[in-house]
Order: structure tokens, then sequence, then C-alpha cells
């Protein structure tokens, strides 16, 4: 009885040790779910209020994610390379909220990624900067053309709070830490730990999706607790933007795993 029990855990081991193929590269969906609160997001319609009691509507979202990592329950981490990881997150385009990344078969138990675009890719000549990078095209209300550099997200909407003309208020954050000398470094990175909500157990044939809420009242509430307006309505530079950034960098969390 005992030899057979111990050929059945042999078998079974086997078996366990087969499911995934490494060498096997398989879709993984990253889903990134825009919310107020406990609340959906709804553009132009929703109303919201910020931590200092001011009420809100949200006009538009849009933020880059990049340099994804993930980590195998085996302990084996794998980068997704440079070239397949960045992505244009806009709340007005549901096509844009799953990205789709190529990592080879397993379990994987965290996920992290950059909010922004880093510093090598920032400084890269522009022929390399394609698709969603594209300063011509896909990029081209995402960059900085006075301070050469990507614009990492932006919020906007209106406030009654808000004097400036129209009650709108525009926060534009970017910032990767300066060409020839130090400047301000909005870049912040999130890591996950999926194991609460569900490993990810990607497989060559099947779906898997690592599915994030993203919570917009974080990038006024956190850190620094932002008042619409004061002291000025619009945001367009690295320095005043990293109050922003610091709250941003805890607005992504992982909520559950469709395998």
């Amino acid at each position: 009885m005992f030899s057979t029990l111990a050929v059945t855990f042999l078998l079974l081991s086997c078996k366990k040790n087969k499911e995934y193929n490494s060498s096997v590269l398989a879709d993984l969906t990253v889903e990134f779910d825009q919310v107020a609160g406990s609340s959906d997001l709804d553009l132009n319609t929703g109303s919201y209020t910020n931590a200092m009691g001011q009420s809100f509507n949200v006009t538009k979202v849009k933020y880059f994610v990049s340099n994804f990592i993930l980590t195998n329950t085996d302990g084996t981490v794998y980068t997704v390379p440079q070239d397949e990881c960045y992505f244009l997150i806009d709340e007005s385009d549901l096509s844009s909220h799953m990205p789709l990344l190529k990592v080879p078969e397993g379990e994987y138990k965290t996920l992290s990624f950059m909010i922004g675009v880093d510093s090598l890719r920032n400084t890269m000549d522009v022929s390399q900067r394609t698709g969603v990078l594209d300063v011509s095209g896909a990029a081209a209300d995402m960059y900085w053309t006075w301070n050469s550099g990507y614009i990492f997200l932006k919020l906007e909407g209106t406030s009654p709070d808000v004097s400036a003309p129209g009650n709108i208020f525009k926060y534009h954050v970017g910032g990767f830490g300066g060409y020839s000398s130090p400047t301000t470094n909005n870049l912040r990175t999130v890591m996950l730990d999926l194991t609460s909500g569900g490993t990810a157990k990607v497989k060559s044939g099947k779906s898997t999706n690592i599915y994030l809420t993203v919570d917009i009242l974080k990038i006024l509430n956190g850190t620094t607790n932002i008042t619409l307006g004061t002291p000025t309505a619009e945001v367009h530079s690295p320095v005043a933007g990293e109050p922003l950034a610091n709250n941003y960098a805890s607005m992504i969390s992982h909520d559950h795993t469709e395998n």
C-alpha cells in the first residue's frame, strides 16, 4: 500500500510540474478598471467628492503604464521586453483598458509595473518611440514639447470650487528625472501581491486576466490632500506635479484574477 501511495504521489507531482511549459509564451491581459472610491467612474456625468469636501466631475483620465515584471510561484522573474511593455490607458477608450502581455506559461504571484514612461525611452530617438509613444500620433496630447518629455498622467474635470474659466481644472503630471542634471522624478512603481485575489495561471490556449481597480480619488486624496483650484487650477510642470505623483502611486490595487 505504501508503494502504491508513493507511486501515486510521484505521478501527481510529475503532472503538476508538467502543467506549464516555460518555453511557451502565452497571453495574459491586465485590466485597468477606473473607479472613484466605491463608485464607477463616469466621465462628464458622475459627481464625486475629494477629501477636502469639494465636489467635482471628471472629463478626462489618461495615463501610461510600462515596464511590467512578474514573479512566478517558483521564484523565477519574467520581465516583459522593453519594446512590448508600454500602454496608454484612456478612460474614454474601452479598447485601451486591457493591455495584452506575452509571458511564459506559469503561475504568477506578483505583478509590478511603472506609472509613466522611463528615462531610457523618454530619451530615445523618436524613431524608436512608436505605437502609444508616437508623439505625432497616439501620444500627441501626452507629450510636453517645451519640456521634451511624456506626460505620465492627465486628470481633468470641473468643480464649482475652481474659479478658473469654466470651473475647469487640469492636472498633467510628468518628469522622469532630467536629461543632463537631476530634476523631479514622478515615475512611480506599483507592486502588487496577487495571492489574496488569486494568482495568474497562464497557459497557452486559455484566457487569464488580472483585474485591477484604479481609484482616481486617490490622485487627489493621499499623502497630500489636493485642494482643487489652490494654489492653481492647472498643473503642467514636474515640480508642481510631485504631490499628485506621490498620491497616484497607491491608486491601483488588485481585485481578482480570472483564470
